[in-house]
């Protein structure tokens, strides 16, 4: 126990990021095996060239194999190593035994088995998240690796799979997508709580889901649903903010692991024009819903903690996903919200006193986003009352274009501090008050946050 109380975290950290380095050294290995293979094929038919390709299919089904015991192991180092870290500074082992014992158990079964067809009809698409999870429990490791080398685009976006195992199917499914972007820098990256792939899709503007952290295992997750203009493209703040969030819960409770989940599950508006309708978040809510379900279903141990975040647009899906009852959230937090479909915190299927939100004095959605009714309000107050044109359009309103203000007095919300300097996008700067309330209602100590 002393021993393991004195190891660095880091050098386990090191040891994963070398899982991934083989991971990667692998896949280019089966790119150089495919583009061979299809060369052959371009100039090569008949019998032998059928057992040859058969044999180089088999070669890659084995890379492909390899490569997912690569991820499996760098999966479990780093959670090992953040569990780890936790136990330290509290001399609690009992953690990172837990952790070590998983960990150990994993290793040793690398490269042990070799894929197999399940026997049973693999999780369907249209199955409820609880449903996907009881179907993939009781599969074999053997079927479940089958399905993840052959079918990595459905079980990689299936929610009731658990996070370990869509990440593997997700990354196999990268490496044949061309995507432009930081993901492929976020997913390599060794720093901060680990990267799950949970979700990845390029068609249009694309959509993905990232966690940093296994939600799976987490005490806490929080769900952060961006708004306007995210896409693929633009990941890498939104990560970059979301890996704020996950680090201060590392500091503020040392003792307890917290997911971030980056949850680009929609296609967010690209223009005004798209982002003044409700028909992209009418989409995306439904998918929320059930991520939310499946994160429920695949969660190991006691329940996590849920939080589900929305900011900007973001906060429309998140308040058309929570108007309906059955929402897997323990709380919903509204950031720089242009409204989120309901008039009060009351018509929200949320735990009472569990609805949050803030919004800065700079951020200049309380003003660009008002309800026709009060832009009509406050032209005509300015007409009769010239004098008081500075009130009528210098405050933030209770109406705004999709609903109440959440951060006004009249909806109901619990509302929060955030820097007056944070405009739309600093509510995730360090050292600011914002920042210090999300991560305190992720945790769940919503008793120190300052209003």
């Amino acid at each position: 126990m002393t021993v393991l109380l004195a190891t660095d975290p880091a050098r386990w950290r090191e040891a994963a990021s070398v899982w991934r380095s083989w991971a990667g050294a692998a896949g280019r290995w089966a790119a150089d095996v495919r583009a061979c293979a299809a060369r052959l094929r371009s100039v090569w038919t008949g019998a032998a060239a059928d057992a040859v390709a058969a044999r180089l299919g088999r070669l890659l089904r084995r890379l492909d194999l390899f490569r997912l015991g690569c991820w499996a192991a760098d999966q479990a180092l780093s959670e090992f190593a953040a569990a780890v870290a936790r136990a330290r500074p509290r001399d609690d082992l009992s953690s990172a035994m837990a952790a070590a014992a998983e960990a150990s158990r994993l290793l040793d079964e690398l490269f042990l088995t070799s894929a197999a067809p399940p026997a049973i009809a693999p999780p369907a698409c249209t199955a409820s998240p609880a449903e996907v999870s009881r179907c993939w429990r009781a599969l074999s490791p053997a079927q479940q690796d089958w399905l993840l080398v052959t079918e990595p685009g459905s079980i990689g976006s299936l929610d009731g799979v658990p996070a370990a195992a869509r990440d593997r199917a997700n990354r196999l499914l990268l490496d044949g997508l061309r995507i432009e972007g930081s993901l492929r820098d976020w997913l390599a990256d060794g720093e901060g709580p680990r990267a799950y792939l949970l979700r990845i899709d390029p068609a249009g503007e694309g959509r993905a889901v990232v966690a940093l952290g296994d939600p799976d295992r987490a005490d806490h997750v929080v769900t952060q649903v961006p708004g306007m203009t995210a896409d693929l493209a633009s990941l890498g703040g939104e990560l970059a903010r979301a890996r704020r969030l996950a680090v201060r819960a590392g500091e503020l409770a040392p003792e307890e692991a917290t997911s971030a989940v980056l949850w680009l599950g929609y296609d967010a508006p690209d223009f005004l024009g798209e982002a003044s309708g409700r028909a992209a978040a009418q989409a995306g809510a439904p998918a929320l819903r059930r991520f939310q379900d499946g994160l429920r279903a695949t969660h190991e141990g006691r329940p996590a903690r849920q939080t589900v975040l929305g900011h900007s647009y973001g906060s429309l899906v998140v308040g058309m996903a929570a108007a309906r009852p059955g929402l897997a959230a323990d709380s919903v937090v509204f950031v720089g919200s242009p409204g989120v479909g309901v008039d009060h915190a009351r018509d929200l299927s949320v735990p009472p006193g569990e609805v949050w939100a803030t919004t800065s004095v700079t951020d200049v959605i309380q003003w660009a986003a008002v309800s026709p009714r009060s832009l009509a309000e406050d032209v005509v107050v300015s007409q009769v009352w010239p004098a008081a044109a500075a009130l009528a359009f210098g405050r933030p309103e209770d109406d705004l274009w999709f609903g109440g203000n959440p951060a006004g007095p009249a909806f109901g919300a619990r509302t929060f501090a955030s820097q007056a300097g944070a405009g739309h996008l600093g509510y995730w700067d360090e050292g600011g008050p914002a920042l210090d309330a999300l991560t305190n209602i992720t945790l769940g100590r919503t008793d120190v946050i300052p209003r």
